[in-house]
C-alpha cells in the first residue's frame, strides 16, 4: 500500500497526530510519501526522519497511490483536492483544525480508525466538483479551474452592493442585488452556504445550491438546481473590477465578464467510515440532539 500525506501547517496538535499515526503505520509497513513543503516542516521539528520520500505537484502523484491523507482543517482537505485532481485517489481527512466536516477522523481516534484502511474496512464517497470558464482566463491554469465547495462571485474595494445577472441553461433567472452569489456543491453545503441560510445537502444528490449573499431584495432565497445545469453569471456595480472565489483560491476579474459555471468531468474521492458516517458528523458538528428537551 502506498499513501501520500499532505498538510498545510504546523499547529499545537500536529506532533500528536504525526506520532500516532506513524505508530499505526508501523503495524502495517504501507510506503509513506509526504508532500514536500509538510516533509520539510516536520522535518524541522524534528518529527521525521530522511528515509521518507517526498512529492512536490499533482503530476508527480502517479498511479499506484492507494490513498492521500490529509492532516489539518477542511481547508486543508480543498487543497489536498488540488493535488489528486483527477487522478482517483481518495482522501482522507485527519482533522487537526475546528469543525471539519470534511476531514472526520479525529485526533483521538486515529488509533481506531487508521487500521481499517488496510482492513479495506472504509467506503469510498465520490464527490461532485464545479469548474468555470470566462473570456480572457489564461489558458493551462488549471490550479485554478475547479471547486469542490462552491465558486463564488462578491464585491471588492466597495461597501457596495453587486448586481448578478444569472442565467441557468440559457434561461433567465434573477438579478441578485447582494453582497455575493455562491454555487455549492452538496459538500459545500454545509460551508458559506450554510453560513448564508443555504440548505444542507446529502452528499449523494445530484443537486447545487445558489445561495445569495445579503441580497437585498428580501425575497430572494436558496435555490437548490440539477448539478448538469450550466450556469451563468454576470456581474455589474460601481467598481470595475469584482472577486471570484473557488473554495479558498481568490482571483479578480472585471465587471460585465460573463462567468461559465458547470460540474466537472471527475469527482473527488473522499473516505468515509461506519464510525463516522456523514449523518453522525452532521449532527455532532451542528449539535442537534443537544436541547435537554430532547
Amino acid at each position: 500500500m502506498k499513501i501520500a500525506v499532505y498538510g498545510q501547517y504546523y499547529k499545537d496538535n500536529t506532533e500528536d497526530i504525526i506520532e500516532r499515526m506513524l505508530a499505526v503505520f508501523a503495524n502495517y509497513n504501507p510506503e509513506v510519501v509526504f508532500e514536500a513543503g509538510f516533509h520539510n516542516v516536520l522535518n524541522e521539528k524534528g518529527l521525521l526522519d530522511k528515509s521518507f520520500s517526498v512529492f512536490s505537484s499533482h503530476e508527480e502523484l502517479a498511479s499506484g497511490y492507494t490513498m492521500m491523507i490529509s492532516i489539518g482543517g477542511d481547508g486543508t482537505m480543498l487543497r489536498a483536492a488540488t493535488l489528486v485532481r483527477d487522478k482517483n485517489i481518495p482522501i482522507l481527512g485527519i482533522n487537526a483544525g475546528r469543525l471539519g466536516f470534511l476531514a472526520t477522523v479525529q485526533q483521538e481516534n486515529i488509533e481506531n480508525l487508521l487500521p481499517l484502511i488496510f482492513e479495506n474496512k472504509y467506503k469510498v464517497s465520490p464527490r461532485s466538483l464545479l469548474s468555470i470558464d470566462y473570456e480572457g482566463m489564461p489558458e493551462g491554469d488549471d490550479e485554478l479551474d475547479f471547486a469542490l465547495n462552491e465558486i463564488t462571485v462578491s464585491r471588492k474595494d466597495t461597501t457596495s452592493m453587486i448586481t448578478i445577472e444569472t442565467v441557468l441553461n440559457g434561461d433567465y433567472l434573477n438579478s441578485y442585488w447582494a453582497d455575493g452569489l455562491i454555487i455549492s456543491t452538496p459538500t459545500g453545503s454545509t460551508g458559506y452556504s450554510l453560513s448564508c441560510g443555504g440548505p444542507v445537502l446529502m452528499p449523494e444528490v445530484n443537486s447545487l445550491v445558489i445561495t445569495p449573499i445579503a441580497p437585498h431584495n428580501l425575497n430572494a432565497r436558496p435555490l437548490v438546481i440539477p448539478d448538469d445545469t450550466e450556469i451563468q453569471l454576470k456581474v455589474t456595480g460601481r467598481e470595475p473590477q469584482h472577486l471570484i472565489s473557488l473554495d479558498s483560491r481568490i482571483i479578480t476579474l472585471d465587471v460585465e465578464t460573463v462567468i461559465s459555471i458547470k460540474k466537472t468531468g471527475f469527482k473527488i474521492n473522499l473516505v468515509e467510515f461506519h464510525e463516522e458516517k456523514f449523518l453522525k458528523t452532521l449532527r455532532k458538528k451542528l449539535l442537534w440532539g443537544e436541547d435537554k428537551r430532547n
